[in-house]
C-alpha cells in the first residue's frame, strides 16, 4: 500500500475513478505514513484519524464527481475549522472558530479527505520551520536540515507521502521556500485570486493562499478547487477562473522567458543549478532575455513595512498581556512594528501600484515569465539556523527571503519548482514569476520544464530513510 503513496494526486484520482483503489485504502495508507514519519519530521500538530476515516467512507459511498474526491490531504494549522481551535503555531489557547475557512470549505465540497493539522512557524512568522513552542519541523529529505517555513508541515507532509497535497500561506515566501527545500511545486497566486476568509492573518495587505504538491498538474487541480471570488473576502477579484488543468497542455507554447538579474549573491551550488535549469529552459523557448528592475533594492524594505506593522497590529494586545508567551525571535520581529511611523506604512501602500506598474513595464518588457532562484543559498542545517540566538534572526530571515519577499509585496503570481539537487542531495528550487493572474501560464510552464528536467522522486524512499 505504501507504493500507492508514490502516486501523484492526479494518478491517485485516476486510480479511484477506475476502481483500482478506494478512499478508505488511501486514507489508511496516508495515516500510517503520517504516524511513521512524524517522529523524525514533526510535520503534524494533530492527526485526525477518525474524522479522516469517516470522510473516506462517505466518499466511497458516493458517485465520483470531482478529481479531489477521496484524496488524503492536510493543511497548515492557520485555517479555521468550525467548532475547532487552530493553534497558529502558538501555545496561547484560542476560542473555537465559528466558521470554516473558505479554502477548506471548497476542498470539503470537492470530497477531499482531511487527515490532520500541519506544523507551521509560530504566528506564521519565520522562513526556517523553527518553532520553539511545538518543536522544529524537519526536512523530508534529511531531518538534519531545515524544512523551510512558515508552511513547514505542508511541504514535509507532501514530500514524505503522508498526503498528496496541502495548502499553505505565503506572505514573504512561506509557500515557495519550503516547497523549494523539499523538492515540491508551490504556487503563490496573485493577490486576490484565492479567498483568505478564515485564514489567520500575517499581513492582510500581502497574504496569499496556495497549494504545495509533487507536480504542477497536482497544483493545477488544487487551484481549480480553491480559486475564485468570495463575498467573505473583499480582496478577491471577480476575474473568471480558467481551466488550470486543461491549460497545462498548451499555455506554455511560445512563451518568452527572461532571467531576472538581481545583485543578491548566490551560493556556488545554487548558481550552478540555476545555470543548468536555464539551459534546459532555453532548449524549449529559444533565446532567453536578461532583465533587471532598477528599483529592486526598494522592494524588500517596502514589503517589510507591511511585514512589521500589520502583524504588530494583529498581536499588539497579546504581546502586551503576555510577552513571554512568544518566542524571542517572534517577539523581536513583531514588536518593532508598533513603533514604525505611520507615514512609512502609508508610503508603502501608495508606492505599491506604482512599483507594480514599473516592474511590469521594465522587467517584463518583451518577456512573459521571469526566472530566478527561490533561495540564494543551499539548504542550511537546523544547527545553523538558531533563530533564538541573540539578534541572529534579523540576519537569518533576509538570508532566506531576499528573493521571495519582493513578489509578495508586488502581489504577482509565482511558482517555485525544483531545479535539481545540491551536493548533499537536497532539493533546490527556482521561481517562475508571471504577470498578474497568469497562474495557468506558470503551471503549464512548470509542468513542461519538469518533464524536460525529468524531475521526480518517490516519497516512499524518503520515508524509508527517515
Amino acid at each position: 500500500m505504501s507504493q500507492e503513496l508514490d502516486w501523484t494526486l492526479a494518478q491517485a484520482s485516476q486510480a479511484l475513478a477506475e476502481g483500482r483503489s478506494s478512499a478508505q485504502a488511501l486514507a489508511e495508507a496516508a495515516l500510517r505514513r503520517a504516524r511513521t514519519v512524524q517522529a523524525r519530521t514533526n510535520a503534524f500538530l494533530a492527526i485526525t484519524a477518525e474524522a479522516a476515516r469517516s470522510q473516506a467512507r462517505l466518499s466511497d459511498g458516493q458517485p465520483r464527481r470531482h478529481a479531489l474526491q477521496g484524496i488524503p490531504m492536510a493543511h497548515k494549522d492557520c485555517f479555521a475549522r468550525a467548532g475547532e481551535r487552530m493553534t497558529v503555531g502558538m501555545r496561547a489557547q484560542r476560542a473555537p472558530d465559528r466558521a470554516t475557512a473558505t479554502v477548506l470549505a471548497r476542498l470539503q465540497a470537492c470530497g477531499a479527505v482531511d487527515i490532520g493539522r500541519l506544523h507551521l512557524s509560530e504566528a506564521i512568522a519565520g522562513p526556517s520551520g523553527n518553532n520553539v513552542q511545538f518543536g522544529d519541523c524537519r526536512n523530508a529529505w534529511n531531518p538534519d536540515y531545515i524544512s523551510g517555513g512558515s508552511s513547514s508541515g505542508s511541504a514535509v507532509a507532501v514530500a514524505s507521502g503522508s498526503v498528496f497535497a496541502a495548502l499553505g500561506t505565503d506572505t514573504g515566501g512561506s509557500v515557495r521556500i519550503p516547497a523549494s527545500l523539499n523538492g515540491l511545486f508551490g504556487l503563490k497566486p496573485s493577490f486576490g485570486r484565492v479567498s483568505r476568509y478564515g485564514a489567520f492573518p500575517r499581513s492582510l495587505s500581502v497574504d496569499s493562499i496556495g497549494p504545495l504538491a509533487r507536480t504542477a498538474q497536482d497544483c493545477a487541480l488544487m487551484m481549480q478547487a480553491i480559486a475564485g471570488p468570495d463575498e467573505m473576502d473583499s480582496a478577491t477579484v471577480g476575474i473568471a477562473v480558467p481551466d488550470y488543468a486543461g491549460a497545462l497542455a498548451h499555455a506554455a507554447q511560445g512563451l518568452r522567458l527572461g532571467i531576472l538579474q538581481t545583485d543578491d549573491e548566490l551560493d556556488a551550488e545554487v548558481g550552478k543549478g540555476f545555470e543548468h535549469f536555464v539551459s534546459v529552459a532555453a532548449r524549449r523557448s529559444g533565446s532567453i532575455q536578461q532583465r533587471r528592475f532598477d528599483d529592486w533594492p526598494l522592494l524588500y524594505p517596502l514589503g517589510d513595512a507591511y511585514a512589521k506593522t500589520e502583524p504588530a497590529q494583529v498581536h499588539a494586545a497579546a504581546m502586551a498581556a503576555g510577552p513571554d508567551s512568544y518566542a524571542k525571535a517572534i517577539y523581536t520581529r513583531t514588536e518593532p512594528g508598533l513603533h514604525l511611523p505611520a507615514v512609512r506604512y502609508i508610503q508603502a501602500g501608495q508606492l505599491r501600484p506604482i512599483m507594480l506598474q514599473r516592474f511590469i513595464e521594465q522587467a517584463f518588457h518583451d518577456v512573459d515569465v521571469l526566472m530566478l532562484p527561490t533561495l540564494p543559498i543551499a539548504a542550511p542545517r537546523i544547527s545553523e539556523m538558531d533563530m533564538e540566538a541573540g539578534a541572529a534572526v534579523h540576519s537569518l530571515v533576509p538570508r532566506l527571503t531576499c528573493l521571495t519577499r519582493p513578489f509578495g509585496y508586488l502581489g504577482l503570481p509565482v511558482m517555485s519548482m525544483p531545479m535539481g539537487l545540491d551536493a548533499h542531495g537536497l532539493p533546490m528550487g527556482v521561481q517562475l514569476v508571471g504577470r498578474p493572474y497568469a497562474e495557468a501560464r506558470l503551471l503549464s510552464l512548470a509542468h513542461h520544464l519538469s518533464l524536460d528536467l525529468a524531475w521526480s522522486f518517490k516519497p516512499s524512499s524518503l520515508a524509508a530513510a527517515l
